[in-house]
């Protein structure tokens, strides 16, 4: 009996020996098994990863959305701003040529005053606003051949003539009252400020002027603005 409670004695302590060897195995193998180590490597991976990737992913998104921001920002408004600058260099006003006015005289002396005075009248069709300032040239055709007027002098302003809109400027003459026939005028020749074009008219004032004594030519032109009437 002693034999038999020796021999059961020593397969439970076998017994027990292989169950603990089993069971460190099992551990062993559960602690080196790649499947989860690596997950967990790739969830830590993925989680300093996604850490740095979700930083990354912050920072990347956050430069995407800053550059997709300062994207959005230099092109709307930078493309506004450029549209706006082309919108107002576009905006500018350009000078009123001859083409686009209508060029009319008429004579608008009142009776006492001592020189004769035409007023020539400029009306924008041009379909668009233009700027026109200083003075128009002016020359009296006549029998004598082209009298150039000569400028009065007065200061000239710059203005924007709308379309539709007229503008007037002046032209003085001295009346032939030398008891003689004069110096016959058969026509006016106004060329626009800023302009070599010119259109030719008919005279509209007294037919002649007196003979001048060469000191100059006896006709004045004031700026373009400076008469407001002759409508």
């Amino acid at each position: 009996m002693r034999v038999h409670q020796l021999t059961f004695a020593a397969l439970a302590v076998a017994a027990g020996l292989s169950l603990t060897a089993c069971q460190n195995d099992n551990a062993g193998t559960g602690q080196s098994d790649p499947s989860s180590p690596s997950t967990v490597s790739s969830g830590a991976t993925g989680s300093s990863s996604g850490g740095g990737s979700d930083s990354g992913s912050s920072d990347q998104g956050g430069a995407k959305n800053s550059a997709g921001t300062s994207s959005g920002a230099t092109s709307s408004g930078g493309t506004g701003t450029a549209a706006g600058t082309g919108s107002k260099a576009n905006a500018k006003v350009g000078k009123c040529r001859t083409d686009e006015l209508e060029i009319t005289a008429k004579d608008n002396t009142i009776d006492g005053d001592p020189d004769g005075t035409v007023v020539v009248t400029l009306t924008n069709h041009g379909g668009r606003d233009c700027t026109i300032s200083g003075y128009a040239g002016v020359d009296l055709k006549t029998s004598a051949g082209s009298l150039s007027a000569k400028r009065t002098g007065q200061q000239a302003g710059s203005a924007i003539l709308k379309n539709g809109k007229s503008t007037y400027f002046p032209v003085n003459y001295p009346f032939n009252k030398s008891g003689g026939s004069g110096v016959r005028i058969t026509g006016l020749v106004v060329t626009p400020p800023d302009e070599t074009k010119s259109v030719t008219l008919d005279w509209p004032g007294a037919a002649t002027l007196p003979v001048t004594d060469g000191s100059g030519s006896p006709v004045k032109v004031g700026p373009v603005g400076s008469a407001g009437q002759g409508g």
